[in-house]
């Protein structure tokens, strides 16, 4: 069986090449059934090796994708000069062949690409890496005008699966007041917060050229997706992101 691979529609150029993995098409036994590319979640490590083999063999990765240690934060790693996995939540890469790689199931992954394909980058955002300023990190990083970037950001977890506290909201409330929009009160007397809405305002107010979305809940959709939330103990989908090595 193939590993589940999500292509990105967007508006980045042919020399850029990207993709996000689903859960189906893996060696992983239960609870990480069966693609899981965690390698930190209590998975079988030869699964894992196998998993990512397979993602690799079915995109044609010109090599191994720089794995972060994701911290939730808002560091971006230079992935043409830190090749051992380093402890940031984003990644930019001017090489061709260099693989970026963002681990999720249920935080917003956020691809990004200049519209010459020149540079590409990707970014993990969760709510504490979006409050924190991720997106504007990974995007200053590539060094360009926002108007010249593009982006993608694909499956998170959905508005009605989740709820958060009003700590979360008053972190984004801070920064902008018109991301109270993002949260609607529910009957708990807590907050039902949309992730997605949150990572297109941030991009919005930086000026990208053009902002794509998948759509789909990771919570909602169990067959396709993993979900923290929803499992607990699962395993990890990822963004990939990289320049051919052909191409202008």
């Amino acid at each position: 069986m193939s590993p589940g691979l999500l292509i990105p529609d967007w508006a980045a150029p042919v020399t850029v090449r990207a993709a996000c993995t689903l859960r189906t098409g893996g060696a992983s036994a239960a609870p990480f059934e069966s693609l899981n590319l965690g390698d930190h979640v209590g998975d079988d490590p030869a699964a894992v090796a196998e998993n990512r083999a397979r993602v690799g063999a079915a995109l044609s990765l010109p090599r191994e994708p720089l794995w972060l240690a994701q911290v939730h934060g808002a560091r971006v790693a230079d992935a043409d000069a830190e090749t051992e996995p380093a402890a940031a939540d984003a990644a930019v890469s001017r090489q061709r062949g260099r693989v970026l790689a963002i681990q999720v199931a249920d935080c917003l992954p956020v691809l990004l690409a200049s519209d010459d394909g020149a540079v590409v980058a990707a970014a993990h955002a969760g709510w504490r890496g979006l409050a924190a300023g991720v997106l504007e990190a990974a995007v200053a990083a590539m060094r360009l005008e926002p108007r010249r970037i593009v982006a993608w950001l694909g499956p998170a977890i959905g508005t009605e699966h989740f709820e958060v506290g009003e700590e979360v909201r008053a972190a984004f409330l801070a920064h902008d007041p018109r991301a109270a929009d993002a949260f609607v009160g529910n009957a708990r007397g807590r907050w039902q917060c949309d992730l997605l809405q949150l990572a297109q305002r941030r991009l919005a107010s930086l000026g990208l050229g053009q902002v794509n979305a998948a759509n789909l809940c990771t919570y909602a959709a169990s067959e396709q997706c993993f979900s923290y939330r929803r499992d607990g103990c699962t395993g990890r989908m990822a963004a990939l992101i990289w320049r051919t090595e052909t191409g202008p």
